[in-house]
């Protein structure tokens, strides 16, 4: 579904990703690990196309991402939700309005947006938030709301960039059970993280940078 061939990516004389190469089926749950530099954050904006690659091809559910017209990008960012460490959520909007967003700039109805986010707001549980801003949820709660905002248009993949960086021990794990229960459904998840607790306690699929470099990709923990 997601394939990296012979990626690379420089700004200047930096080199901030050099060949990468991987191949991501529908539905695994794959974490990318790698010290503050590495490259997950760069690996993150080419495959949402807020950056083109220096040289290299990356293809996702049929689309060839580098090669995409300016017309056709919001067709593939309908296919991919992400959510972030600082959540990115609008504070001016309630809870609902907020995942409502992501299918308003896809002109679907009002009928059709309610009953998606509706069911949404339940999934993450939080349907009793949904006239709430986000200054009155706290850290797990803006996380599970931009999960909900992320999942709505029913993407193929899900990518979470940190997404338990500011958030303490058990809430980051609650986050990290519903990615968890999202994959179960058949979602791909790919989670940047450095979290080694988290990759331990999972036991998935691991592809870790080193100064944007692979220098490993097998299942099971950091240290295995």
């Amino acid at each position: 579904m997601l394939t990296f061939k012979d990626v690379s990516k420089k700004y200047g004389n930096r080199v901030a990703l050099d060949d990468i190469n991987f191949h991501i089926e529908e539905g695994e749950f794959v974490f990318l690990v790698g010290h503050s530099g590495a490259g997950k954050s760069t690996l993150v904006k080419l495959l949402i196309r807020e950056e083109t690659p220096t040289s290299g091809s990356i293809h996702f559910a049929g689309y060839d991402i580098e090669q995409l017209s300016r017309k056709a990008l919001p067709h593939l960012r309908r296919e991919i939700g992400v959510v972030f460490q600082d959540f990115k959520l609008l504070p001016r909007k309630t809870a609902f309005e907020n995942v409502a967003f992501a299918m308003e700039v896809s002109d679907f109805s009002n009928r059709e947006i309610k009953k998606a986010v509706n069911y949404m707001l339940d999934l993450v549980g939080l349907s009793a938030k949904s006239r709430s801003f986000p200054h009155q949820l706290s850290g797990g709660e803006k996380q599970r709301i931009a999960i909900a905002r992320a999942m709505v248009n029913n993407p193929h993949i899900l990518i979470a960039d940190e997404p338990t960086g500011n958030l303490d021990p058990n809430v980051s794990w609650d986050i990290v059970q519903l990615l968890n229960k999202i994959n179960n459904w058949g979602t791909t998840i790919l989670m940047a993280t450095h979290a080694s607790d988290i990759v331990n306690s999972l036991q998935k699929r691991v592809i870790s940078l080193d100064e944007g470099k692979i220098v490993r990709d097998s299942m099971g923990g950091y240290n295995e």
